[in-house]
């Protein structure tokens, strides 16, 4: 039986136990989920974690009842009687917006509840053995904001009770992770309602990451032949106009702004910028393929219940690119993008990943299915030559044309969409954009939109939750940190403080009245990798003791032989202490 069978069976199950402990309460959805399940209800009393404990106990009562799962059929005229009968307005709402030819609905009952739903079903309560209830949130009737807010209670079910433990004991992990917690206890980046949600705050810890990753992004895209731009924050209306944006990405961008009589919208994207700069001037054949590069910050509207941490935000950093190339080199292009891709992810410490073929959206999209053909073709026809294993997301492409995605994988095997490849013919025609052939003509060149990390402040919080907060030390906002046991190592300390930081070592120094202990104990809840203990021992033999975040002592005595083992370490990039 597959799982979500099982799981949409405790959804059920979860609604059953709930309307026998608050009578008033009414039903949105209860769908399986990839991790469990969920129901909407809407209930005047605001549920507590305390009432979640009294729900799964009233669940095992009805487990223990053996109720089967019935399936009755009714005409949706008779399906929708019934639910106003019982003041089930969502359901009624759901009966209405069924397709006209849908003449019979199906029901599921257990014991005294009754509910709207295609199925299929466990054959008995007695079969949902292992389950758990997990939090609580809010979410919006259709996830329309101008709905109604309903509760969302969250839980998960399992076959074998060692799967319910094993996966209790992953989110006991996850909350440890939690990026917006270690985000907040390492001063890493804050969000403020005085300035808005989904704006974030770099704190000076967060920002030398930051800078220590764009650095790192700069070096190696000036290597594989890319030029750096910098573009406006916003555009008069034409422009976007022009690019489709407005006609076909108007709901995820901000209101105009009118100056001196005319509309400008705050950036969405990057590129019709680019593509200007290309305009400026005249380009051969031979110039081509032209790499365009910005770390460009961008502000693109999400609702409110969907924002997140750094993971869902409404203003970030692209690190993006465009590749103006003939035909002939598309398929080259996409494969040094792609090996581009893997290297960086590989760089921070994500060796496993996947790739997917995003195809034409079902609804929305610019071109002819001609077009779209040639450029599913050329992705698809890049990444096999490329030796890459792929899947198909089938209808997940851009409105302006098919995509390349590679999700990462995390250390707790969880995926997150990073870098993205995606096929352009829609921009290049819109824009009126040329190249002067061999023939002395003018041609269409072909574009490539590419982000490789996705965007800054998404991939610093993966990476906060991947390392749990405790970098590797090329990424550490703080490499090393010096103890003193008493003032009278304080001189010493200093010499082999200045050492470190002539050597452009990130080092910090302690040196309060503190109890050894505590100065250690701090270092390590801050992450710090390895701290230098300066004693009396220290200063006889003019040697350091070296102590890692992971509370172990190094077998180095020496300065000379620490800056030796540190900075290889920071040269390589390596991603363990």
């Amino acid at each position: 039986m597959d799982i979500s069978i099982l799981r949409h069976s405790a959804s059920h199950l979860m609604a059953m136990a709930i309307k026998r402990l608050f009578k008033e309460v009414h039903f949105g959805i209860g769908p399986a989920i990839d991790d469990g399940f969920y129901y909407d209800i809407d209930l005047d009393k605001r549920l507590e974690p305390e009432d979640l404990i009294k729900i799964e106990e009233e669940m095992k009562k009805i487990v223990k009842e053996g109720l089967p799962f019935e399936r009755i059929e009714i005409t949706r005229d008779e399906a929708e009687k019934f639910f106003l009968e019982k003041n089930e307005n969502f359901k009624v709402e759901i009966i209405r917006d069924l397709p006209s030819d849908v003449k019979i609905v199906s029901l599921y009952r257990n014991g005294d509840f009754v509910d709207l739903c295609r199925g299929p079903h466990v054959d008995n309560t007695k079969d949902i053995k292992y389950f758990k209830l997990l939090n609580l949130a809010g979410a919006y009737w259709r996830g329309n904001e101008k709905n109604k807010m309903l509760q969302r209670i969250y839980g998960t079910a399992f076959f074998k009770k060692e799967d319910l433990d094993e996966y209790l004991k992953f989110l006991e992990d996850v909350k440890t992770r939690d990026h917006r917690i270690l985000g907040k206890d390492l001063k890493l980046f804050s969000t403020s309602e005085d300035i808005g949600p989904g704006l974030i705050l770099w704190h000076p810890k967060g920002s030398i990451i930051r800078h220590i990753i764009e650095t790192f992004w700069k070096e190696k895209h000036f290597e594989s032949g890319y030029e750096l731009l910098y573009t406006p924050h916003i555009g008069r209306a034409f422009l976007w106009e022009t690019s489709g944006h407005l006609g076909f990405y108007n709901e995820n961008m901000y209101a105009p702004i009118n100056i001196d009589d005319q509309n400008f919208y705050i950036k969405p994207m990057n590129c019709p910028f680019h593509i200007l700069v290309y305009k400026n001037s005249l380009h051969s054949y031979k110039e081509l393929p032209i790499r365009y590069a910005e770390l460009g910050t961008v502000y693109r509207y999400e609702r409110s219940g969907v924002l997140h941490g750094l993971m869902r935000v409404r203003g970030f950093t692209q690190d993006d690119a465009h590749i103006i190339c003939k035909k002939e080199e598309v398929k080259d292009e996409i494969k040094r993008v792609i090996d581009f891709c893997l290297f960086m992810l590989k760089t921070f410490g994500f060796s496993e990943y996947k790739i997917f073929l995003s195809t034409r959206p079902k609804e929305k999209y610019v071109g002819s299915l001609e077009d779209w053909q040639l450029a599913e073709e050329s992705l698809e026809d890049a990444i096999k030559s490329s030796g890459y294993e792929y899947d198909i997301d089938d209808g997940g492409g851009a409105f302006y044309g098919p995509k390349i995605d590679i999700k990462i994988k995390d250390a707790l095997k969880r995926d997150w969409q990073c870098s993205t490849i995606q096929f352009d013919f829609n921009l290049p025609e819109r824009f009126d954009m040329s190249y002067i052939g061999s023939d002395g003509e003018k041609h269409r060149p072909y574009m490539i939109h590419r982000a490789l990390l996705g965007s800054i402040e998404r991939f610093f919080g993966v990476l906060i939750e991947h390392y749990k907060g405790a970098f590797p030390v090329w990424l550490s906002p703080e490499e090393v940190r010096i103890l003193t046991i008493n003032e009278n190592h304080e001189k010493y300390a200093n010499e082999i403080f200045e050492n470190l930081k002539n050597k452009k070592l990130r080092v910090k120094k302690d040196f309060t009245n503190e109890k050894l202990s505590k100065k250690i104990r701090d270092a390590q809840l801050e992450k710090v990798p390895y701290m230098i203990i300066i004693g009396d021992k220290e200063i006889e033999h003019n040697t350091i003791s070296i102590r890692t975040r992971q509370n172990k002592n190094l077998d180095i005595k020496n300065v000379d032989d620490f800056l030796k083992y540190i900075l290889e370490k920071v040269e390589n990039k390596d991603i363990e202490i």
